[in-house]
């Protein structure tokens, strides 16, 4: 079904995209991190200037912000696709799964083995190396495919045992963009009764989560990634939580549910912020004249959208004798996401980005955090790495015309 977005409507809502007085720029750095849209900053700014009290008080200003936070959760548990109880919120994903694998200390033990990959941004492999080190647990490698620069269930296969406490793997792979099956990877691995840890911080932006029926027992993504505040998210399962250790307080115990692996609280006015997020995709529902889950609805249109956009972009790559795309070459919004990464033959990626930078394009280069992928995706050095275009649906044609134009003089000098 045909489900075009209106980019003039949505662009109205990105205002971070043109700020008046700031020199323009065309935004595709936004797997770093996106523009935050509108009702999010209007909500945080209402939260500072109306809430900003203690919450748990029995004075009204107190409820109504103890309300306003917990509107908030319910928004990150909507994007989750689970219920709030469900939900543990933090500075950033690094930071959620340093917590959690610390929460999780008992699930793991010596002899017992964890299977982290070789693609992962470090926030999914650094943490739980750390946790098997700590309790005498033997780390298992799932190295990705150099062909296609992906895991694969046949490289699962070779790390499986019956001693596998925990499978952690990502999404998307936020360097290439490629979007792996979690189903089935999940269930590979819960067959040899491994627990599952997903990575989805490449992916969120870009498609509707839904965290259990993904199979995933922990799911964490960064909202600053999502159009929202610096904070990040995860589903972190009732039957994990059971047997995870507390990150808070001594006398906080079950009975304060994931408030456990939220030590020192929650960011009060970035987390009242996240009920903005649901706004504008209720904004974007009403506007559209869509039916249904307004996130449904909105991830659909996005998804159409980003691969018509990110389409001529891979062709212009494919047909340069020079470039390398890394990854995946189609624009099939099942393999991937815009997120596309590519190598020049005789010129460094810090090269290229520069000269993006001084014509007013934002790209980045280098590893993005999954140094690991460098060398089996056959990039000797690590810190040049990558040239790392990430589009959003917010992004438009003219945008990826404008940088073509960019690519085909830069390339030509």
């Amino acid at each position: 079904m045909e489900r075009s977005l209106d980019l003039s409507f949505v662009r109205r809502f990105f205002p971070g995209l043109t700020p008046e007085g700031a020199p323009p720029l065309v935004l595709f750095e936004n797997a770093g991190g996106s523009i935050p849209c509108a009702p999010v900053v209007e909500a945080i700014g209402r939260y500072l200037s109306e809430s900003m009290v203690q919450l748990g008080a029995s004075y009204p200003r107190s409820r109504a912000a103890g309300e306003a936070v917990a509107a908030g959760k319910a928004a990150a548990a909507r994007l989750l696709g689970t219920s709030p109880e469900h939900v543990v919120l933090g500075a950033s994903t690094t930071m959620l799964m340093h917590v959690l694998s610390a929460a999780l200390a008992p699930l793991v033990g010596p002899g017992d083995e964890v299977v982290v990959t070789d693609l992962d941004h470090e926030a999914n492999v650094g943490a739980w190396r750390r946790l098997a080190e700590r309790q005498g647990a033997t780390v298992r490698e799932w190295r990705l495919d150099p062909t296609s620069a992906s895991l694969t269930a046949e490289g699962l296969a070779e790390v499986l045992g019956p001693r596998t406490r925990l499978v952690c793997f990502t999404h998307c792979a936020n360097v290439v963009g490629t979007i792996h099956d979690v189903p089935a990877l999940a269930a590979q691995a819960k067959a040899a009764g491994a627990r599952v840890v997903v990575d989805g911080v490449a992916f969120a932006p870009h498609r509707r989560v839904d965290a259990k029926a993904l199979g995933a027992d922990l799911y964490a993504f960064s909202l600053y990634k999502t159009y929202g505040p610096h904070l990040a998210c995860a589903y972190f399962s009732p039957e994990l939580a059971e047997v995870a250790a507390s990150q808070n307080h001594f006398f906080l115990g079950p009975e304060a549910g994931h408030y456990r692996f939220e030590p020192g609280n929650v960011n009060h006015e970035l987390t009242a912020g996240l009920a903005g997020l649901l706004g504008y995709f209720e904004d974007l529902a009403a506007h559209h004249g869509d039916a249904g889950d307004p996130l449904d609805a909105g991830f659909g249109r996005f998804a159409q959208h980003e691969a018509a956009l990110v389409a001529p972009l891979l062709a212009w790559l494919a047909a340069e004798p020079r470039v390398r795309i890394v990854g995946e070459a189609s624009s099939n919004p099942a393999k991937r996401v815009p997120t596309v990464a590519f190598t020049v033959e005789g010129m460094a990626s810090r090269a290229l980005v520069e000269a993006a930078d001084a014509a007013g394009f934002a790209i980045r280069h280098g590893h993005f955090y999954a140094r690991r992928a460098m060398a089996p995706l056959g990039l000797a050095d690590a810190e040049d790495g990558v040239v790392r275009a990430s589009l959003v649906h917010y992004n438009t044609h003219e945008e990826v015309a404008r940088f073509l134009g960019f690519l085909e003089g830069a390339l030509s000098a």
